[in-house]
């Protein structure tokens, strides 16, 4: 039956293999679980019930990538699209909570559409290269802002809008230790540095009495009060562009980008580089995103983590089955995630956004007109708190400064289409 349903013979691996890659791959992604619920609980969301809306999405979306499009590519809520969800949308814009889980359910349902009329690769090589490297290192920049900032290693000031905090108090101080043994462990390739740091720190903070003990194990709390509690209507307003347009880039280019790392580590492309079953991966992204919304998530996306365990044999979707399993135990250690304090996951953001600003090695900075774009998204995405912003602000600085330096030719037809409907969202909706 396995081997029917994962060809398992046909890409020479075993059942016991690509149940230690998705334990593996797991490993090093469980800590969305603990990081997702407590920033949607920022926005004003039930905790636990975002808890089990994590867990059983990344559940939904593995199995579907497994068993559909049968890669090894495990799911889940994704970083950075709950930094946006939160402090963008919600917190930033104003927004409710149900509107925001309403623009995700329209960016799934776009990115389905785009996936199953394979409109997804036109828009993709029509965007510059050097946006889509913008944009990432834009997000990088947002979360390690989110990350200081729920640290206490920042904080706000009157004068100078942001000023070093207080990092002799215990929080800073256990948020800096977090980072530094992710880098340590990471560094000495354990792949679960990320997790063992959040429950190291959590064990200290249980340690020095700044966290109270709620336990390890329970039944999984309701999921009710997030439930198909988006807010449709709110999606189709026409100020909602730009977010719901976010949304669905970010998650686009983040799962073209996953695809082809995962795909080539395992070996899975053809001779030409192209993916089979391309249109079902995406597909099965895109779903997850929508079953997500109405479960009371942010955006579902593939994971990058996801390279672990194609590193230890994983070939086939029986990986990303694996890794599916594991979400939904997850659903009984609610005590536990509850009872993570912020500073023990500002961490993980932090390494998170490095990651993502690794991005600004790849960029042509002797090249003026690739440059100041870059810079415009890598600036203005954190300091105005919105990834929208940055993103749009980023395109209409590579069109001027294309078309200034004569350099017009650069610029598509999509580009062009995209930068005005920006400056008409800042010029009559903003």
């Amino acid at each position: 039956m396995f081997d029917r349903l994962f060809k398992l013979n046909d890409n020479d691996t075993t059942i016991r293999r690509e149940t230690i890659a998705g334990i593996t791959t797991f490993i090093t992604m469980v800590y969305i679980v603990f990081v997702n619920p407590a920033m949607l609980a920022e926005a004003g969301m039930d905790q636990g019930a975002a808890f089990v809306a994590t867990c059983i999405a990344a559940a939904i979306g593995c199995f579907i990538m497994g068993l559909w499009a049968n890669y090894p590519l495990a799911l889940a809520p994704g970083m950075g699209l709950n930094a946006f969800f939160t402090y963008g949308v919600v917190l930033g814009m104003g927004y409710s909570w149900q509107a925001a889980l309403g623009a995700v359910f329209m960016s799934g349902c776009i990115f389905l559409f785009l996936s199953l009329f394979k409109v997804r690769e036109w828009i993709i090589d029509a965007i510059p290269l050097v946006l889509k490297r913008a944009i990432a290192t834009g997000i990088g920049a947002f979360l390690a802002l989110i990350a200081l900032k729920n640290a206490g290693i920042i904080v706000a000031s009157p004068a100078t809008l942001v000023q070093l905090g207080d990092i002799t108090a215990p929080g800073p101080l256990l948020a800096i230790f977090s980072f530094f043994v992710i880098a340590a462990l990471l560094y000495r390739d354990m792949k679960s540095g990320v997790l063992i740091s959040i429950l190291l720190v959590t064990a200290i903070a249980l340690g020095l009495d700044l966290v109270e003990y709620q336990g390890v194990m329970s039944l999984p709390p309701s999921i009710a009060p997030t439930f198909m509690q988006l807010d449709f209507a709110a999606a189709f307003e026409i100020s909602m562009l730009t977010v719901v347009f976010a949304f669905l880039f970010v998650d686009l280019f983040d799962t073209s980008g996953t695809l082809v790392a995962v795909t080539q580590k395992a070996g899975l492309a053809d001779e030409q580089g192209k993916m089979p079953r391309l249109g079902r991966a995406l597909s099965a992204d895109s779903t997850a995103t929508i079953a997500g919304s109405m479960l009371g998530t942010s955006t579902t996306t593939s994971y990058i983590e996801s390279v672990s365990g194609v590193s230890v044999g994983g070939r086939t979707g029986l990986t990303a089955v694996v890794v599916g399993i594991c979400f939904l135990l997850m659903m009984f250690f609610a005590p536990l995630a509850a009872m993570i304090p912020a500073y023990a996951t500002a961490g993980a953001i932090l390494y998170v956004a490095v990651l993502m600003m690794q991005n600004l090695k790849l960029v042509n900075w002797d090249d003026m007109t690739d440059a100041i774009p870059v810079s415009v998204v890598l600036l203005m995405t954190p300091l105005t708190f919105s990834i929208a912003h940055g993103i749009a602000l980023g395109f209409i600085s590579y069109t001027a400064v294309k078309l200034v330096c004569g350099k017009k030719d650069e610029i598509s037809v999509s580009v062009w289409i995209l930068t005005a409907l920006f400056i008409i969202k800042f010029a009559f909706l903003s």
